[in-house]
């Protein structure tokens, strides 16, 4: 992120340049403070590692995985025969008694068994939200939108910060640790896993490995913003392919932060991304950001 601060205008191009390629970008030098990262991962950690009937009382069945534990085995990439082979813990936004957008985002719950959770991963939350305001001013700014184009319109949005832990792989386990899959979101930022395994598909249809240096930050684009862009900046297939045998017996944990639109916010084809060439793939399709939510975790299983 230096570059940010440096040259703002070379940083949006870099990054711009790499998600139309890619769908991805790797960002050094995220800046986000090690204390708070580090905390976050060690509580998570910590509740990973507690009994399963205690996990499970974390569980909300029928809220679509929006808080709290998602436990092993659950989710499922869409139109994938077998689960995925991991276990989630989700945060969203606080908002105050009364709030409009309280409809549409749950309470977050807590585990009271690891001291300081609460403030440690919350601490995360905010810290990836303001972190991804920020990618997004680049992104405006590649598009030719106002810098602050997204500004008003994720400033409240239905975020999720997604602690995630992998559990050691059994020899001939079903199915995969994260089945190929795109995100539904605007933005997702990704914090570096310990243990490899993720891979993007490139426009050719091959698969790439994604291994960032220490201290980078790997960010895709989603669904909504491949809609809002008519495909200009595209939504790219990834998974987590299962561990090297000598690797089976280690856990991966990794923290993506799924950035959404404010949950009202209509989801209308750019203008601008419409050429001769590229036709506008949802002419007379506006599509409210909740709604488009809701109908892609019904095809995921979360409800």
């Amino acid at each position: 992120m230096k570059l940010y601060d440096q040259d703002f205008q070379a940083f949006a191009d870099a990054l711009g340049g790499s998600f139309k390629r890619y769908g991805f970008a790797v960002i050094a030098d995220h800046g986000l403070d090690e204390q708070v990262i580090g905390d976050a991962l060690a509580d998570a950690k910590a509740f990973f590692a507690l009994p399963e009937d205690v996990k499970r009382q974390y569980h909300q069945p029928g809220a679509g995985g929006a808080r709290g534990l998602t436990p092993f085995g659950v989710e499922a990439a869409k139109g994938a025969a077998t689960v995925d082979l991991k276990e989630f813990w989700h945060v969203g936004r606080e908002l105050p008694e009364g709030h409009p957008y309280r409809k549409y985002m749950r309470d977050n719950v807590w585990p009271t068994e690891v001291e300081g959770f609460r403030d440690h991963v919350y601490a995360m939350f905010v810290a990836m939200d303001e972190l991804g305001a920020k990618v997004l001013r680049g992104i405006a700014r590649y598009l030719k939108l106002g810098d602050d184009y997204f500004q008003d319109k994720v400033q409240l949005g239905n975020s999720i910060l997604r602690m995630l832990h992998y559990p050691p792989v059994a020899a001939g386990a079903a199915g995969v640790r994260a089945g190929a899959h795109e995100d539904i979101n605007v933005i997702t930022l990704l914090l570096g896993a310990e243990e490899r395994g993720l891979q993007l598909k490139d426009a050719d249809g091959e698969w790439l490995e994604v291994a960032p240096p220490p201290g980078a930050l790997v960010v895709n684009i989603g669904d909504m913003l491949q809609r809002l862009t008519n495909h200009v900046l595209p939504s790219t297939s990834h998974r987590v392919i299962n561990p090297t045998p000598e690797r089976a017996s280690f856990a991966r944990y990794s923290t993506p932060f799924f950035l959404h639109f404010n949950p009202d916010f209509m989801i209308e084809t750019l203008p601008s991304t419409v050429t001769p060439e590229n036709p506008d793939r949802y002419e007379g399709q506006p599509l409210m950001a909740e709604d488009f939510l809701t109908q892609r975790l019904k095809e995921i299983r979360l409800i």
